[in-house]
């Protein structure tokens, strides 16, 4: 009966917040309908040009926020993008005095991932459980952003447990590829890509094995992975409070470079440690963004593949447009082989779930939907030791998968003994990365941000453990950058006819379970700009200059109906 129970609970606050998604959309009669001309002008303008118009009076913060919202609950419909809609709230915000329109954002809608915590709204991070609670005042997030002059607007769509390339769950529903509805816009923040794929301008996701990069690939957007403490964090929900084997950071996403770049100079200008005790009190460094934007030679380092699943031939092409780019402009490539990445996927994977996955699945309400993804990883560690032992030997010894055999053998819950010792073979790790890059001294790496474009629904059951590409920079701590290059192209991207996925590790057999080049035809396929520690002015830099180098070969955004 407590069961049952709880499920009819589940259902009710399922209906409940989709319910009032729908009347709040129903209720805002002014942002429905074609977009007017002064829409597309504010669609076009970059976002310089939006502030100074609202600081010198041309343009009226309630007109951004109209379009904003028109963008929004259009993307909406096609993509089922958006959880809290704060449009109503947004409106008081910009009259009452709540926002510094003498901010550097004055007068730019941001999106939020469902994470971070407004004031009145949920952030049930798609838990029923979650349902009703709502803050009643800003985190420290918002209300930096409002001291900026941005006005939050609407929360996006997310992964239940937070742990997936995907982002369904009950509460909000399925939320779909902008390009094509039978994919994934990514994980976890991919609602946030949706958006911003179709329109959106600004918006803060988190990511902790790829939760801001999988979708910038998947979706055809730019963002940027900061290193821990250089981007606020204060004022959030999690599906895993306590987890800090591998940190989730918070980090920007825009729809364009240019206001990816101007967005994070921005806030860290704002003096983010000022709100948020976790942030290093560390300014916007213009002389180090002006260093790489006027460096005449970089030694850029190829990461061809991670070891465990070699890029796909979309891929593997996107990463060859940048490089012939690269090398067209005068820059040096190195082949490079760095220290073992199959052991930071190892270490992150176990450090990620060193709870044997209690934290994640304590919110779960009975009947609750699970990631398929999350639920293959909670399953595996509850298989009893003598099972999976003798999972393992058959994995190793009759399958011959040292790779996923790896992975397995210890997937179990850690003691406070094992996790310091996972802790320290991090920190030793880490050690060799940096000894490495400095024996190297390459500027930056170019690298795939997953072996493979974004995957189908549901997917994640057989690509949970495909994230090497992102992960391994969680593990590291460095500055991360995605820009979209190409396209999927079915003639061009095919696997080769002596191609056979029964020669694979486990691992790789996942992903390419899910590669089909005629299906993903027209899906974004973007690159991984990787610097070290700290260097996101670097990074961003170093975008720059890598799209330009791409000139007519830049990427095409989705067109703005």
């Amino acid at each position: 009966m407590v069961f049952f129970l709880d499920y009819i609970q589940h259902k009710r606050d399922c209906k409940f917040k989709q319910d009032e998604r729908a009347e709040r959309i129903r209720a805002l009669a002014q942002y429905h309908g074609p977009f007017t001309a002064q829409d597309r002008d504010i669609i076009n303008k970059p976002i310089e040009q939006l502030v100074q118009g609202v600081h010198k009076g041309e343009l009226q913060p309630i007109d951004l926020l109209q379009t904003y919202g028109k963008v929004a609950l259009k993307a909406h419909e096609k993509t089922n993008c958006l959880t809290e809609v704060m449009i109503s709230a947004a409106e008081g915000w910009v009259q009452d005095g709540s926002i510094n329109f003498s901010g550097p954002l004055a007068g730019i809608p941001v999106s939020l991932k469902d994470t971070i915590n407004v004031g009145g709204f949920d952030s049930t991070v798609g838990y029923s459980s979650f349902v009703g609670n709502k803050p009643d005042q800003d985190g420290a997030t918002v209300r930096l952003l409002k001291d900026a002059g941005a006005v939050p607007y609407v929360k996006t769509n997310l992964p239940i447990t937070l742990l997936s390339f995907e982002s369904t769950n009950d509460v909000w529903g399925r939320c779909t590829n902008p390009h094509n509805s039978k994919y994934s816009p990514g994980g976890s923040t991919g609602g946030e890509a949706a958006l911003l794929a179709l329109g959106g301008r600004i918006g803060i996701g988190s990511d902790v094995a790829g939760s801001v990069r999988a979708p910038a690939h998947f979706s055809g957007i730019y963002s940027l992975r900061c290193s821990t403490g250089r981007w606020p964090k204060a004022g959030f929900a999690t599906s895993m409070p306590g987890q800090e084997g591998i940190p989730s950071v918070y980090s920007p996403m825009a729809r364009t470079l240019n206001d990816l770049t101007y967005f994070t100079g921005a806030l860290i200008g704002m003096q983010p440690w000022k709100y948020d005790g976790s942030v290093h009190p560390l300014p916007w460094r213009l002389e180090v963004e002006q260093e790489y934007l006027t460096k005449s030679k970089f030694r850029v380092g190829v990461m061809r593949t991670d070891g465990v699943v070699d890029p796909s031939p979309a891929c593997v092409r996107a990463l060859e447009i940048t490089e012939a780019a690269l090398k067209q402009a005068g820059h040096e490539i190195v082949e490079i082989d760095p220290p073992s990445p199959y052991e930071a996927l190892y270490l992150g994977a176990h450090l990620l779930n060193a709870d044997g996955c209690q934290m994640f699945k304590s919110f779960f309400r009975y009947g609750e939907w699970d990631d398929p993804g999350a639920d293959q990883m909670d399953w595996l560690m509850r298989l009893p030791r003598p099972f999976k032992f003798l999972y393992y030997l058959w994995v190793k010894y009759v399958r011959k998968d040292d790779v996923w055999a790896g992975l397995v053998k210890d997937w179990h819950p850690k003691s406070a003994f094992e996790n310091w010792k996972l802790v320290a073979r991090r920190e030793a790790y880490k050690v060799k990365w940096f000894d490495w890059w400095n024996s190297v001294d390459v500027d930056f790496l170019i690298t795939p941000p997953n072996a493979t474009p974004a995957v189908p629904h549901d997917g994640m059951k057989d690509a949970v453990s495909s994230c090497g590409y992102t992960f391994l920079f969680n593990l590291l701590d460095y500055a991360c950058g995605i820009i979209p290059v190409t396209h999927v192209d079915k003639n061009l991207d095919k696997l080769p006819s002596t191609f056979n996925i029964k020669k694979l590790n486990g691992v790789a057999q996942g992903a390419y379970k899910l590669y089909d080049a005629e299906a993903m035809h027209g899906l974004p396929v973007a690159i991984q700009v990787v610097g070290r520690r700290l260097e996101e002015e670097k990074v961003l830099a170093i975008m720059k200059r890598v799209e330009d180098a791409l000139g007519d070969d830049k990427y095409d955004l989705l067109d703005i109906d």
